[in-house]
């Protein structure tokens, strides 16, 4: 398994956990559990790992570039 991202919220891992599993990419929140009960124990470790296997790590960091991109450009519009 490959760590594609580190999130400081629990909600943020879910959030690209199921944008992930959208696009039919399988990912993990190795330490869902404890980020959930005991949030402080992960954030001394670099916080809160999404992981796919190694097989789709391009794809899904290509498609969380992707959707970041979008996510500024539509910013950009609203203001």
């Amino acid at each position: 398994m490959k760590t594609i991202a580190s999130c400081a919220e629990i909600a943020e891992a879910q959030l690209i956990r199921s944008v992930l599993e959208g696009h039919g990419i399988q990912a993990v929140i190795p330490n869902e559990q404890t980020a959930e009960i005991a949030p402080p124990y992960l954030w001394a470790s670099g916080g809160v790992k999404v992981q796919v296997a190694e097989q789709d790590a391009a794809d899904a960091q290509e498609l969380l570039a992707t959707l970041a991109k979008e996510s500024d450009a539509a910013l950009e519009l609203e203001e």
